[in-house]
C-alpha cells in the first residue's frame, strides 16, 4: 500500500485527488495539509511513502518546502503537482529533491502512474518537460538562485517586499537585496519590468 500525503491549499483540488486515489486498491491518502507548514509538521510526525505537493501554498512552499522535507525525511519520495508549466519549474523541483513533476492538467491515469513510479524509486517527468528542460536552461532566469527565483515569482504575483519577507522568513532588506540581484541578472529595471518578464516566461 502506497501511503500518500496530500498537500494543496485548495480543498476542491484535495477532494478531487482523494476521489481519484480512493478508486485504487494500492494507494491511500494517509494525511492531508492545506499549507506547506502543515505538510512539514505531518512529515515530521508521520511516515508516508510519497508526498504529493502543490508548488504554491501559503507559508512555506515550492523549492523551500521540498528542501525542508528532504532534510526531515531523506527517503520520502516527493511528487510535485503544480499549475505551473513544467518547463518553468520541473528542473528546479527535481534539483531540490523532488522525484517527479506533473501539471494539474494531467489525466488521472498519468497521476496514478507517476505516483506508483515515484513510490517504486523511479523519477517521473513528462516527455514534453524532458525536452523542455534543455531549452529552459538557456533562459536568463535559470541563472537565478532558488531564493532569487522565488522572490521574482512572488513579486510578479503582486506581493510586496514586506509580505515576501514574512512568507520566506527573511528580513525586508534581504528581500530587497535579492530583488536587486534579480534585476541585475535579468537586465531589468523596476518591478513592472520584472512582472512583464515573469508573464512572458509563464512564471506566474
Amino acid at each position: 500500500m502506497i501511503r500518500v500525503l496530500l498537500a494543496d491549499d485548495h480543498e476542491i483540488v484535495r477532494d478531487g485527488l482523494k476521489r481519484i486515489l480512493a478508486a485504487t486498491a494500492d494507494v491511500r491518502v494517509a494525511g492531508e495539509a492545506a499549507s506547506g507548514d502543515a505538510a512539514l509538521a505531518l512529515v515530521k510526525a508521520n511516515d508516508y511513502d510519497v508526498a504529493l505537493l502543490d508548488m504554491s501554498m501559503p507559508g512555506l512552499s515550492g523549492i523551500d518546502l521540498i528542501k525542508r522535507i528532504r532534510l526531515e525525511k531523506p527517503k520520502l519520495r516527493i511528487l510535485v503537482l503544480s499549475m505551473h508549466g513544467e518547463q518553468q519549474y520541473a528542473a528546479r523541483a527535481l534539483k531540490a529533491g523532488a522525484a517527479g513533476y506533473l501539471t494539474k492538467e494531467s489525466a488521472a491515469e498519468m497521476l496514478l502512474g507517476a505516483l506508483r513510479k515515484v513510490a517504486a524509486g523511479g523519477v517521473h517527468v513528462s516527455e514534453a518537460a524532458a525536452a523542455g528542460l534543455v531549452s529552459a536552461e538557456r533562459a536568463p532566469h535559470q541563472n537565478l538562485s532558488d531564493r532569487e527565483f522565488e522572490v521574482l515569482r512572488l513579486l510578479a504575483g503582486g506581493r510586496s517586499p514586506t509580505e515576501i519577507a514574512e512568507q520566506l522568513h527573511l528580513s525586508v532588506k534581504t528581500v530587497s537585496t535579492h530583488k536587486a540581484h534579480v534585476q541585475e541578472k535579468l537586465g531589468l529595471g523596476g518591478t513592472a519590468d520584472l512582472v512583464r518578464y515573469a508573464l512572458e516566461h509563464k512564471l506566474v
